[in-house]
């Protein structure tokens, strides 16, 4: 009876001591503006979660602020209430962790697209420009006006990095192509206008553009309804979104932010978390251009071949595309 009685009790202790780790993990995401389903951005990041946890059975914690003041609330009521792995979307939470990190140095932090040096902090940060010049090309080559656009979100430095990269690959095809470039805002209200995006991409196609590549989370709906409806292409970002108006987005510039929070959890989950910079870009497959069903039929044999030699020329060195920081630091 003793031995019988034994039996679960050992089987129980050995499952405890393989999945120890595993259940005491806490993540916690916060996104930016915007919100987690805004098909772009934010919804990268929560689909990298949603992976995680469909993987592995951790359930994580998250939250959609509706406004910046919320950002360093939100941190240390997860922090207080005992997440081990907190990941911030977007580089406006970079002051809020500044404070937040050091009150909490048994926390885990992750930061999506902005550095802070910090002992319990993560930066990911992406070659955003690498992507955009594949992207560029393909508009170039596309393009039968010889006129292209671009619409970004918040006129910060991140999304000119994008437009610079767009431009470069678009003239690398074509030195002469014509790029018009707009700004849906200078505030954060920005990558939640649809409405202003959609006006600025119909302005831009107006004036002949055929192709426009928007780079404005949320907003970038708007450009993307302004292309289908005047039967012109877009160009999708962050997330693939080929699909949400196929024969219309050309192809989205994909940005890995979901590989970058799946990786974060499962390395904290596994005991490998470092703190430090992580540079996510074409050789480590953290960007690229989007090529499936959707848009298979866009994308010409040659097209491909000649963007995915660029790729390789990018990895190896031979192409260099300008990345947008290093003119700012000049």
């Amino acid at each position: 009876m003793f031995r019988k009685l034994m039996i679960p009790a050992v089987v129980a202790l050995v499952l405890a001591l393989f999945t120890g780790n595993a259940l005491a993990l806490d993540p916690a995401v916060i996104y930016d503006l915007g919100g987690k389903f805004d098909k772009s951005f934010n919804q990268a990041a929560h689909m990298g979660a949603e992976k995680f946890s469909q993987e592995t059975g951790i359930r994580y914690r998250d939250f959609e602020p509706t406004n910046e003041s919320q950002y360093e609330q939100a941190l240390r009521r997860f922090a207080t209430k005992g997440s081990d792995l907190i990941v911030v979307v977007g580089f406006s939470f970079a002051s809020a962790l500044e404070k937040i990190a050091p009150e909490f140095p048994d926390t885990k932090f992750v930061i999506i697209d902005m550095v802070v040096t910090q002992p319990n902090v993560q930066s990911v940060v992406f070659k955003e420009h690498e992507g955009s010049f594949l992207v560029g090309m393909i508009a170039a080559m596309k393009t039968r006006t010889g006129k292209i656009g671009f619409v970004g979100g918040m006129d910060v430095p991140l999304i000119r990095k994008f437009a610079l990269g767009y431009k470069e690959g678009a003239q690398y095809v074509n030195k002469d192509i014509r790029i018009f470039e707009n700004m849906t805002g200078t505030t954060p209200a920005a990558w939640g206008d649809p409405i202003k995006a959609g006006e600025l991409a119909r302005s831009q196609f107006d004036r002949g553009a055929d192709v426009v590549f928007t780079a404005a989370g949320g907003s970038g709906m708007g450009v993307l309804q302004a292309a289908a409806d005047a039967k012109k292409f877009s160009i999708g970002v962050d997330s693939n979104q080929n699909y949400i108006h196929p024969g219309s987005v050309l192809t989205s510039m994909v940005k890995r932010v979901d590989l970058a929070v799946y990786q974060a959890m499962q390395d904290m989950r596994n005991g490998d978390w470092q703190p430090g910079l992580k540079v996510l870009g074409l050789a480590e497959g953290g960007v690229g251009y989007a090529l499936d069903k959707y848009n298979e039929a866009l994308i010409t044999p040659e097209m491909k071949a000649r963007v995915d030699q660029a790729k390789v020329d990018i990895i190896s060195g031979k192409i260099m595309v300008t990345n947008y920081f290093d003119i700012m630091d000049r």
